[in-house]
Order: structure tokens, then sequence, then C-alpha cells
């Protein structure tokens, strides 16, 4: 017998119905979701995704700001920016890239050696991004490219500024050079805040007021954003902010008597600076030798860097500001304004100068430089014949803590405040200094060497610049600066040192009584400068110093011609003028010339004759003078 199954109707029914509420429901969850999500994206994160897209469609181009330019006191140009010319190429728009730039580096004669590099830059980038081909292309590269251009479709010269030192050699001491930006003076920049206004600059000042004042010459980087595709490419320019040129540096230095000191300085190692003694403004500064900034600026090879390096002459280093010498008796004056304060001598206290000093109870003579002594002296006459044993005797009178005292406050052991980085502080010495230095106590005989000039004692030219024309300011305190004043024509801002504490004394006399000896060095019967000032239609005051390099034995005469030449001593000159109302101060450096009066004095004549008469030609006369 056959069983019949009969359908549920109502169980399907119901089953069914579950099914479709089960599917509406998931349906429903998912649509919820998806609501959510979008409710989520585009109303909860709206401004996130929004920044997130402008971000991928608008790019920001930094923009380089012209560099501002130096000009001397007179508006000469000193540093300019100078179009160059690179060659770039699109790739995408050569049909063979390798041809292409084979075929334009045999056309405008370029290094073959530089194609694996120009290549493999292409294959790295996007390939409608252009690629640099040739940098500092000459004017005949750019004409022979521009008749040819059209062989060469994606290819073009682009011009951009480069500095550019004019006078080379001449002013490399004082401007420095700008050159490329490194690692450390991008973690400086990062350091100080100052990045972002460096991103499309590839230069930056390394030495000095290049350096210095780089933040005014820089200027303010601009910026330009366009709108880019998926891939990156341009598509149009949204807002443009031009750059801020930096602003223009004008020197206190004139650029004639910068040459004048340069053509003098020829075959000499030294210095010359010439300062105004009323407000600090440097006029010449010349170290010698000098080497070409502008080497640097393109790129220094590695062969040229070495050669500077290892020159023996050592161009790299600033003479005037870096260069310690002893000052020797370049500072006698400054000696005796200390000894006049101190009370240690008078104007009319009167001193027998023999052949030799000698601390009481002791065997040791200290010699005076001439081999008789000079009989007796005033202090007037100390000054003009340079007389070593009245020093000698001031020196261990007074002893080395008011000297020490007293010549810190003319500058000596301190940077000067010169607008350059490259300085150093010379040494003036204390027992402080000696026992941290040496590990050794201070000796009277040590006394006596600072006495004259020696000794421990080093000093820098500026040091030794500004400290007399302290002096010829009756104590008022001179920063000296380069820098003199910043913008262009009446909106000038001038550069104003800050002021300091001046020199007080007990009498004002006391300052002409150092100055009146120091005339006496250019235009007494006895002094070292009167062959070089001779006939002068002006009034100059000096002072000539001759520096030991290497010590002598005390029985041991000084001879040059027994002596290397690298051992011979430094000769050193400073002079002011006129003496009534002093407008400049020089200060000379030779090294290894000798005797300052004879070889440092001819060319302190020469400087003066050129600020004073407007006299820039050659005669210097080789007078004889007296060696010290």
């Amino acid at each position: 017998m056959t069983r019949i199954a009969f359908k549920n109707k109502a169980q399907e029914s119901a089953l069914f119905a579950r099914r479709v509420w089960f599917s509406v429901f998931v349906i429903a969850l998912m649509i919820s979701m998806l609501l959510g999500n979008l409710y989520y994206l585009q109303v909860e994160q709206y401004q996130n995704y929004q920044t997130r897209s402008n971000s991928n469609r608008i790019k920001v181009i930094p923009s380089a700001p012209p560099r501002g330019l130096i000009f001397d006191r007179n508006g000469v140009l000193l540093a300019e920016n100078q179009p160059e010319f690179s060659l770039e190429l699109i790739p995408e728009q050569t049909t063979n890239l390798k041809q292409t730039v084979q075929e334009l580096t045999d056309l405008l004669g370029l290094d073959p050696e530089n194609i694996p590099r120009i290549l493999a830059e292409a294959r790295h980038n996007r390939k409608f991004n252009p690629v640099t081909v040739a940098e500092q292309l000459n004017e005949e590269q750019v004409a022979i490219f521009s008749v040819n251009q059209y062989r060469f479709p994606g290819s073009s010269i682009e011009a951009y500024l480069k500095r550019h030192y004019p006078y080379a050699d001449v002013l490399t001491h004082a401007l420095g050079y700008v050159a490329r930006i490194n690692t450390k003076d991008l973690q400086r920049l990062d350091k100080d805040g100052k990045l972002p206004n460096y991103a499309a600059t590839h230069d930056i000042g390394k030495q000095g007021v290049e350096k210095y004042y780089e933040d005014q010459l820089h200027g303010q980087a601009g910026y330009q954003e366009v709108e880019v595709n998926n891939k990156g490419r341009v598509l149009r320019t949204l807002k443009f902010q031009p750059p801020q040129a930096g602003q223009d540096l004008y020197l206190g230095i004139d650029i004639k008597l910068q040459k004048r000191a340069y053509e003098l300085m020829q075959g000499r190692k030294g210095g010359i600076v010439m300062m105004d003694p009323r407000d600090g403004s440097i006029l010449a500064f010349v170290s010698a030798p000098s080497y070409d900034p502008n080497i640097f600026v393109r790129g220094v090879t590695g062969k040229e860097y070495a050669a500077l390096l290892k020159d023996p002459d050592r161009p790299l280093i600033n003479r005037i500001s870096q260069g310690g010498y002893a000052p020797a008796s370049t500072v006698k004056p400054l000696l005796a304004i200390m000894g006049l304060n101190e009370g240690a001598i008078t104007p009319y206290y009167r001193y027998f100068g023999g052949a030799t000093f000698q601390i009481p109870g002791t065997a040791r003579k200290f010699r005076d430089w001439r081999r008789g002594g000079h009989g007796w002296l005033d202090v007037y006459r100390a000054i003009e014949v340079s007389a070593d044993t009245y020093f000698y005797d001031l020196a261990y009178r007074v002893g080395i803590d008011k000297i020490n005292e007293y010549m810190t406050r003319f500058g000596f052991g301190n940077y000067s405040g010169l607008d350059v980085f490259e300085e150093s502080t010379g040494i003036m010495p204390s027992r402080e200094w000696k026992q941290k230095r040496h590990r050794q106590p201070w000796f009277q005989g040590d006394t006596i060497s600072v006495g004259i000039g020696q000794g421990y004692w080093t000093s820098t030219l500026i040091q030794l610049a500004r400290a007399h024309s302290i002096l010829t300011q009756h104590g008022r305190i001179i920063t000296p600066h380069i820098g003199m004043a910043f913008g262009n024509g009446d909106k000038q801002q001038r550069i104003i040192p800050a002021e300091q504490e001046p020199i007080q004394v007990k009498d004002d006399s006391y300052w002409g009584v150092a100055l009146e000896g120091m005339y006496l060095v250019n235009n007494g019967p006895e002094g070292s400068g009167r062959h070089a000032f001779a006939g002068t239609p002006y009034k100059a005051a000096g002072k000539s110093g001759t520096a030991q390099v290497v010590g002598m034995k005390e029985n041991q005469r000084y001879d040059a011609k027994k002596l290397k030449a690298e051992h011979r001593d430094n000769a050193l000159f400073v002079s002011f003028a006129p003496y009534d109302n002093p407008t400049v101060v020089c200060a000379i450096i030779l090294e290894n010339a000798g005797g300052g009066g004879k070889n440092a004095a001819p060319i302190a004549r020469a400087m003066m004759d050129a600020y004073l008469l407007g006299k820039y030609d050659d005669g210097i006369k080789d007078d004889e003078a007296t060696a010290h």
C-alpha cells in the first residue's frame, strides 16, 4: 500500500517569510552600515579628507629670494648675483634619451663622463621632470645650443642667479663667500627654525660678512601653489607669492684704499687694517696672501682645496683677526698710560736706560734693543726711541696683575667685536692663565718680557688697531665693524655697534703724553718712523714694533742672515693721522720682514698718503731707518 506525502503549505510559508525577513534585515543592516560609513567619511571626517585631497592635488613649490648685493662705502659693487645658465632636458619629450644626451655633449663640448650620471638621474625621476645636462654654460655654448635647439625637443636653457665677486682675492677675508649648503648647515638652520626659508636655496654665507650678515642678505623665500594630477604633473598655478630679496649691504671699506693695500702686500705675508677711530668703520682690510672666493661659489674641487690647505703661506687664515702675533713695542704707549695712571711714572720722571735691565737680586740680564742703551729717558723719549729698559723697569714695578687689568680694558685677550666670525682672542697673560695653561706659577721674569709686548702676550692686528683707536679717542671704546649700513639710497639703515663704558684715567692729560710720544716716533730726531714720514703735508703719529718669532739666548745677538726665513722677526707699525684730529688709524704686520720702522712704516706712509692725499701710485722708498 503506497503512502502519499502531503505538503504543509503553512510551514513552507512561515519558513519563506523567515528567510525573507532575515534577508531584509541583513540588507537593511548593510545599508545602515554603508550609510553610517558614508556619514562618517563625508561629515565627521570631511575636513581631514579634504585636507588630504588638497595635499594630493595642490603642491607648494618654494622660490629662492635674490641675495642682497654688497657695495663699498661709495656704492661700488663688491658682490653681485650673476645669471648662470644650465641645460635641462625632459626625458619624456625625447625619442632616444641616450642618443640625445650624447649629441648634446658632442655639440657643446661637455664632459662625456657625466653621461652615466645624467641617464641614472633620468631613470630615478619621473619622465616629465627635467634633468640637468650641464651647468655654468658660457655664452658661446648658449649661442651654439640656441641655433641647434630645434634638433633637441624637450631641451632648454634655464637661467639662475649665482654669487660672483668681481674683485676676486682683493676682498676675500673681508667679504668671505657663499657656498653649497651642507649637512651641518641644514642641522643648524633646522635648530634655529630657519630651514623652511632655505627650501629653494642652494648656497649660504660661509665666511666674512657674507656669513655674519646672512639673515639680512638672504631675504625671504616665496612660493607658488600649483595644481597637479595623480601623476604629479603640474596642471596650473593657483597662487604665487613672490620672494623678498635680501637687503643690500654697504661696507665701510673704500675699494680704492683696499686695492692700494692689496698692491702693497703683494709678495708679502701679513695684513693691513685701516679704520676710522671715530666710529670704528673699517676702511681697508687685507690679509695676504689671499685666494679667489669664486672657486668656492662654483664648487671647489678636492684638488683645489687640498692645494689651499697645503700652501705653506696659509692663505685661508685671516691674519687680521685670526693671526696671533707678539705686539712688541707697539703697545708701549698703552703701557705708558697705565704707568701714569698708577703713579709709577710721571711726565717728568727720568730713568737711565742702560744696555740691560736686571731684576734686583737676580743674575739674568734683559737686553735693550740698542746695544749701548739709550741713556737718560723721560716717557716721551722712551716711546720715541722705544727704550726696552724703561718699560722693563715699569713692568717690574707695576706687576703683571695691573698690566693684565689695563691691557684687558684696551681689548687684548678679548674679541674685538669685529663683524666676522673668524676671530681669535689672542693671549693677554695673567697668573691664572699661566697656571691653567702651563701648570706653573707666574715668575717675575715673565712680567719683564710682557712689559715690551713679548713673552706670552699675543695679539691680533685688529686688536692693535682697536687699542690705538681707543688711545686717540681718549679712552672711548671703539668697536671695529666692516658693515656700515643696510638698504638703498636715503633708506639706508646704519649699523651702530653697541656702546661700552669708556676707560677712565685720573688725568685726561695722560692721553696726550702717550700721543705726543707717538708723534715723536714719526717727527722726532730719533723716531723709527721719521724717514718713512719725512715731508708729509699732514702730521702723523706712529709706533713701530719688531717682534721676535723665536727666542734668543741671553748673550746671542739677532742675525737675520743666519736664521730661516720663517724664524725672522715680524715687523709691525701702527699709525694715526692727522695728529690733532685723528680720522684714520692704520695697523700693519709683515711676517718675518725684520724691523718695523724700516719695513712696515713705509707701507703705513703709502696708506696714509692714499687716504689723506688721494695718492694711489707706488712711491714707496726703502729708506734706512732705525731697526726698531
